[in-house]
């Protein structure tokens, strides 16, 4: 018996047929509004610095990649992200864990970390750069603060609900705690820890942009904090489209897959495909 769950023919035809309908209509949505933005370019009759065009736009892309500004941008931003979202989400999981396998610890935390992930990591941002200057680090560290309380919380929430009954059954059995945690309490906190890392990688990637604003001098955020500072609008509005842009491929390329390959493959939560 095959351990993964396939659809029928007709029921993978709905399915491509509902993501291609939304595909296009996403992309007529976009196209609406890139007409109706040129369209306004001359009704507004303001200059290039206030209201640039789309031509305006496509033209300050392709300097930017011409001059080989915006592949190394990217790749840097790209670098610090995947950097401090790694880290971040193993020490979220790993202190979720431990915290939440000792019931005394979890409520004597509880207040603290809840103050903790109260305070936006913009606030940290001028105090890691006193202590540590402008650059690499501090936008780690950011990173991985951004991302670590939106994981342990939610480990931590899932390890605390982890069913009783089978984590007793378990033991009348005379499992180890190893497997104990292994077999009943880390498949219940799954999804808690997908969705936990799903919060955090977004979070992240707002932090990572403001975070380059602030302490560096490369990476997509500095990019459109200079295109304002150098009175190069187009070039902000670049930023933020490779910003937009790049989440999208983020969230279609690893964070689906993520969830496709763990906790919707083991029937712990309904597709979206499904529910829409």
């Amino acid at each position: 018996m095959s351990g993964t769950l396939t659809l029928p023919a007709p029921a993978q035809h709905r399915v491509f047929g509902r993501r291609a309908a939304r595909a296009l209509r996403g992309a007529a949505g976009v196209l609406l509004l890139l007409v109706g933005w040129q369209i306004s370019v001359p009704l507004v009759g303001m200059s290039s610095y206030f209201y640039p065009a789309p031509s305006d736009v496509v033209a300050s892309f392709t300097d930017l990649v011409r001059k080989g500004i915006l592949p190394v941008y990217f790749a840097d931003s790209m670098e610090r992200y995947f950097a401090g979202l790694i880290a971040g989400a193993l020490l979220g999981v790993v202190f979720g864990v431990l915290i939440g396998l000792h019931r005394t610890v979890a409520v004597t935390l509880s207040p603290l970390l809840k103050f903790l992930f109260a305070i936006v990591e913009v606030a940290w941002i001028p105090i890691f750069v006193v202590w540590f200057g402008y650059g690499w680090k501090t936008i780690f560290l950011a990173l991985i603060y951004v991302v670590f309380f939106p994981v342990l919380y939610n480990t931590l929430l899932g390890v605390r609900t982890a069913p009783q009954i089978l984590v007793n059954a378990l033991r009348s059995l005379g499992a180890s705690r190893w497997q104990v945690l292994c077999y009943a309490i880390l498949p219940s906190a799954l999804p808690g820890i997908i969705t936990g890392l799903r919060v955090g990688a977004g979070f992240a990637f707002r932090g990572l942009v403001f975070a380059e604003m602030v302490a560096a001098k490369t990476g997509i955020g500095y990019l459109i904090f200079e295109g304002t500072q150098t009175q190069q609008t187009a070039r902000t509005i670049v930023g933020m489209v490779v910003m937009g842009l790049t989440w999208l491929a983020i969230d279609l390329c690893y964070l689906r897959p993520l969830e496709r390959a763990t906790i919707e493959r083991w029937g712990l939560t309904v597709d979206a495909e499904q529910r829409t």
